[in-house]
């Protein structure tokens, strides 16, 4: 009996052990997959945040979160395009803020953009994103976030000065209320006028509002660090949006195929004739045409002009009969793709008829694209511009015919961009050969060599910006030559 209570007792035991150990064995399993899925968890979560700044580890495990994931990364794998680091924000005493109103056509509103942010950073103030200029002649409708990559722009300065879309609201309601203090700046002033005379204004309104900013900044004089900012802004902050951006590529591709192309820049548009009051070559009725548009718009002070002796002087576009003439000479090859930058001629066929015999494969961006692809961009005359900059910054040759904002503008990004060749025109000079020749006072082979000994030095070479004393209109400007900030530096070509 004792031996049968005991086999029962041990029976129970191994039963009660098994029992034990299956449980063991069942927590050690729950453990295992809990553990197992806490780590495929934070594996997951670390993948995701590694995309933007982990380690160079974990950019090697996949996302398991969905196919678009996967998707994202492997075209950012198969593009091998580096994440992007920010710039770490400036840290500084806030005070105040500057709104400003820009005035002007594209490149003059670029480059008073340029400098309004320097004034900004070198005030410690905030910012606020310029706004574009509307009741121009082009009375071009587009805000800045539709000409330039807003983000990107606030972004790529961030540790420069600190830039907002808008005002708080606060101060935006003040602003509603007229409770702040506009003006505009001095032209050509150094920064130390800024300093003594803006900073203290904003101070006490806690907003300033600059409503004209071309030209606001001297050109010369300027610390290092304002001038280099200046170019960093113009360089590398003002990216135009990504539908301007692939649309200039696609032009130049477009003519990348059928070989080397030159960009003249001709500004012989109707706007720019009444302003200049330029007339070489017009019908009577069309003098009379540009007289009265001149009159109609107030803000164009000169009234009455004699165009031939301003042509003389120099201060008129040449005319499509003239650039062709002045190419010819340059011994440019009559076969190369002229890209013409401008608006509508003024004067149509008739006008550019000597220049299309000289050079038959004249193109524009309206023959190369579809009227589709232009039509986002009809009625934005800023942004019909843009995409002429991006197309006169890749050509092989840059010509402009007039020194206006974007010649200007467009030969000091090209001397960033290595010194391309951008034939500086003298017109002055060029005027009076092209007289003599077709006085017949000089041959064809005297005239061409004239032109060439005219421009064998005005090629964009490396050169120190000239400087007028209390004469700023006449000297050079920074963003046509900026010196500074040109690798290798000037001295080190010349």
């Amino acid at each position: 009996m004792g031996l049968k209570v005991t086999a029962l007792a041990e029976s129970r035991l191994e039963k009660l052990k098994s029992s034990m150990s299956s449980k063991s064995r069942m927590k050690l399993w729950m453990i295992r997959i809990t553990t197992s899925v806490l780590i495929w968890i934070c594996l997951v979560q670390l993948t995701i945040l590694g995309e933007t700044w982990g380690p160079r580890v974990l950019k090697g495990w996949p996302p398991c979160l969905s196919h678009e994931s996967a998707a994202v990364l492997a075209v950012k794998s198969s593009s091998e395009v580096p994440a992007r680091v920010l710039p770490p924000k400036r840290v500084y005493r806030n005070n105040g803020y500057l709104m400003v109103s820009c005035n002007g056509g594209l490149n003059q509103m670029r480059s008073a953009i340029c400098d309004m942010v320097a004034i900004a950073r070198y005030l410690n103030v905030t910012l606020i994103v310029p706004e574009l200029d509307k009741t121009s002649f082009w009375a071009d409708p587009s805000e800045f976030q539709d000409i330039f990559d807003v983000d990107h722009f606030i972004m790529s300065l961030r540790d420069e000065v600190r830039i907002l879309k808008e005002l708080p609201p606060r101060l935006k309601r003040r602003v509603e209320l007229g409770v702040t203090h506009t003006m505009a700046p001095i032209s050509w002033s150094d920064i130390s006028y800024y300093h003594n005379q803006i900073l203290p204004l904003i101070q006490q309104y806690k907003v300033v509002h600059l409503n004209r900013t071309d030209a606001r900044l001297a050109n010369n004089g300027q610390p290092m660090e304002v001038q280099k900012l200046r170019c960093r802004v113009n360089f590398g902050a003002l990216k135009f949006t990504p539908q301007i951006e692939e649309l200039g590529r696609k032009v130049v591709r477009i003519l990348r195929q059928e070989g080397p192309f030159m960009v003249l820049h001709l500004r012989y548009e109707m706007d720019m004739l009444a302003f200049s009051g330029c007339t070489q070559g017009c019908k009577q009725e069309e003098v009379e045409e540009l007289t009265r548009m001149r009159y109609a718009y107030p803000w164009w002070k000169e009234k009455i002009i004699n165009s031939d002796l301003k042509r003389r002087d120099g201060l008129c576009p040449l005319t499509p009969e003239e650039t062709a003439l002045t190419l010819r000479a340059l011994d440019i090859d009559p076969s190369i793709q002229v890209y013409i930058a401008a608006g509508e001629i003024y004067g149509g066929e008739r006008r550019m008829a000597s220049l299309a015999a000289a050079y038959p494969n004249l193109v524009r961006k309206e023959t190369l694209l579809e009227p589709s692809e232009l039509r986002f961009f009809q009625n934005h005359s800023s942004q019909m511009a843009a995409l002429d900059y991006l197309v006169s910054l890749e050509s092989d040759i840059f010509v402009p015919t007039y020194d206006g904002n974007m010649a200007k503008v467009v030969e000091g990004h090209r001397r960033y961009l290595g010194y391309k060749k951008t034939i500086l025109l003298d017109r002055k000079h060029l005027v009076d050969l092209i007289d003599q020749h077709n006085a017949g006072s000089l041959t064809w082979d005297e005239f061409s060599t004239a032109v060439k000994e005219a421009h064998a030095e005005r090629m964009g070479k490396p050169t120190k910006r000239l400087v007028i004393q209390d004469r700023p209109k006449e000297e050079d400007y920074f963003y046509s030559n900026p010196w500074e900030c040109l690798k290798p530096s000037y001295e080190d070509e010349l």
